[in-house]
């Protein structure tokens, strides 16, 4: 898989962030993360690029590369299925360095929170099982790997993708594009840059009080766990949470305490809560980026998400 230098280029120079339809090139927008916005570009079908705005010179940029390469990597030995994947960089006059994730595209269908809008409770059972399995996977090379090295992943369920290849199902993950790795109990991601998508007059506080939190809990198997079924309250889907809840404790051995329903709840609570405020504020500082200060905003918004 080679990223299409060319169009990229042409792609981000005719970008207008606000208002997609009025770029220079079509293009057809996924998904979003917290970081990164995520396009199919051109004619290609088999292929989706993540777009993230995040560093201030290239060295910065190919530093990020590398350790994403390392993560994906990493993630291979530990046992788990990636995507086909490389990155590319877009330096224009004027703007942060853009990296690119190129990634092989998988049909929507197949991917897991849209599998649940068709599938019955057995099924949604099956899925949960295997998305669990795959973790332990990460969970457990880490066992064998500390203290030196410890992985971490966002497990929660639009991350996965089932496939079908030669009569078996096989699990993928995709959302690889944080690598979340400490070495020797250090993180080696730098939490600044989670924060470059944050209203600059927020990103003190953010820094203070949330940020050493959110990548902790990375690193902690009941609350990824937590966060999966939580995510089952975003997706619209309530109903599954208890089935999720007693499925996951069949599968967990006794390093982790069970899950509750009670903490899933109070979780999905505080955790709506937080990107609910934090998106508002990522909107309001849009407004005064462009609006007020003449400035180009560099990331690309959801519209309203249903929670």
């Amino acid at each position: 898989m080679i990223p299409d230098q060319d169009l990229l280029e042409r792609f981000e120079k005719g970008l207008d962030t606000c208002s997609l339809e009025s770029s220079k090139i079509p293009a057809a927008l996924i998904g979003y993360g917290e970081i990164s916005a995520i396009f199919q570009i051109g004619d290609d079908p088999t292929v989706v690029y993540k777009r993230m705005p995040l560093f201030s010179d290239t060295a910065k940029a190919r530093q990020y590369a590398v350790m994403y390469c390392d993560y994906c990597d990493l993630l291979t030995r530990a046992g788990l299925k990636l995507p086909q994947s490389k990155t590319a960089f877009v330096t224009l006059p004027g703007r942060p360095v853009v990296l690119y994730i190129a990634q092989q595209k998988f049909p929507s269908h197949c991917v897991a929170n849209k599998m649940l809008q068709t599938c019955d409770e057995q099924k949604a059972k099956w899925l949960i099982e295997q998305i669990v399995r795959e973790m332990m996977k990460c969970w457990q090379y880490n066992k064998s790997c500390l203290p030196e090295l410890e992985l971490a992943l966002d497990g929660q369920i639009s991350n996965w993708v089932v496939m079908e290849e030669q009569d078996k199902s096989l699990l993928y993950f995709i959302d690889t594009s944080t690598p979340f790795i400490r070495r020797d109990g250090v993180e080696q991601l730098d939490p600044e840059l989670l924060l470059q998508s944050a209203p600059a007059f927020l990103r003190w506080l953010l820094r203070m009080f949330f940020v050493d939190d959110v990548m902790k809990r990375y690193y902690d198997p009941r609350q990824v766990l937590i966060d999966l079924v939580a995510n089952l309250y975003k997706e619209q889907h309530a109903e599954l949470v208890p089935m999720a809840v007693k499925t996951i404790n069949d599968i967990i051995g006794p390093d982790i305490l069970p899950l509750k329903i009670a903490d899933v709840e109070k979780y999905y609570r505080e955790d709506k809560f937080i990107w609910t405020l934090f998106l508002a504020l990522r909107r309001m500082d849009r407004w005064l980026t462009t609006t007020i200060f003449r400035k180009r905003y560099e990331f690309i918004l959801p519209g309203k998400i249903k929670r």
